[in-house]
């Protein structure tokens, strides 16, 4: 399969990435000063949909909450570590994408491909190899911009227990078709077309590259993936809604878990995406999972 990738460098670039969103305040998803107050009054744009602005916290909901959480437990061999930056044996096993029993389910003839993408996750991870976590692996945006014609989303590093880059989309909502040309072109956040159902803001996702996974596990998709988001505000919560449609390797659309989110009570400062070293030898010296 050509070069092999080696572990160790990967892991040192995306845990000094972590450290540094950490140290300089951009890490504030988790410790950026709280929530903001509840209310029943939900914000709107001068055209009398709900403004979405701001930045949001999970706070229920998908697979962070499942049992084991979200990150890593020490070994008893390391009498110093860190929780959250650990890289202990037993997350691969604890990875909410294997505890969550809301599981995409791949057509027969694809399980041995997700097992052997399981087994060798040192190599063949997108996490481990510098790519974006990409849709919908990445979860929802940390921070939105919203106007009547379109939408940023700005997105955090350090997702799925250290691994994806800071990364950003924008999606317009004035009512274009879409491009036939454009189409063609795939990226990992995709193509995506927004409107609004009611109160409702829906984004249609196609044209997305098949490099990425939707979580670990080696669970993969095709370039035929298709993705719809819901985001829902009502006062200072968001309902975040996916479902992922993959006619060529799923059974049936894979209906995510919801999220809810609430506004932070202060603006999240994003760190750009940091530096990563892939480095390759021609052996892998593990094929141990994290």
């Amino acid at each position: 399969m050509g070069k092999q990738r080696i572990i160790g460098l990967r892991l040192a670039a995306v845990t000094g990435l972590l450290l540094g969103f950490v140290g300089t305040g951009a890490y504030a998803q988790f410790g950026g000063g709280g929530l903001a107050p509840d209310t029943k009054e939900t914000p709107r744009l001068p055209g009398g949909k709900p403004d979405l602005t701001g930045s949001w916290q999970t706070v229920s909901g998908a697979q962070r909450s499942v049992p084991g959480g979200m990150f890593r437990r020490c070994t008893p061999y390391q009498p110093v570590c860190m929780e959250w930056t650990n890289q202990s044996q037993d997350f691969a096993f604890m990875h909410p994408m294997r505890l969550d029993p809301n599981q995409p389910v791949y057509k027969p003839e694809f399980w041995d491909k997700v097992v052997a993408l399981d087994e060798w996750t040192n190599r063949d991870d997108p996490v481990m190899t510098c790519l974006p976590l990409g849709l919908v692996r990445t979860g929802p945006p940390s921070r939105i911009f919203a106007t009547e014609k379109d939408l940023t989303f700005l997105y955090r590093g350090g997702l799925d227990g250290g691994g994806g880059y800071a990364e950003f989309r924008m999606i317009p909502l004035d009512g274009r078709p879409r491009d036939p040309q454009r189409a063609l072109d795939p990226t990992y956040y995709g193509y995506t077309i927004g409107t609004w159902e009611g109160d409702t803001l829906v984004l249609d996702s196609i044209s997305l590259g098949d490099e990425t996974w939707l979580g670990r596990g080696g669970k993969f998709h095709s370039d035929k993936m298709h993705v719809i988001e819901k985001l829902t505000r009502k006062g200072n919560e968001l309902l975040y809604e996916v479902t992922v449609d993959d006619p060529v390797v799923l059974v049936q659309p894979w209906v995510m878990t919801p999220r809810t989110m609430k506004l932070s009570a202060n603006q999240t400062v994003i760190g750009e995406r940091g530096n990563c070293i892939d480095g390759e030898r021609e052996q892998v010296t593990s094929q141990w999972r994290h």
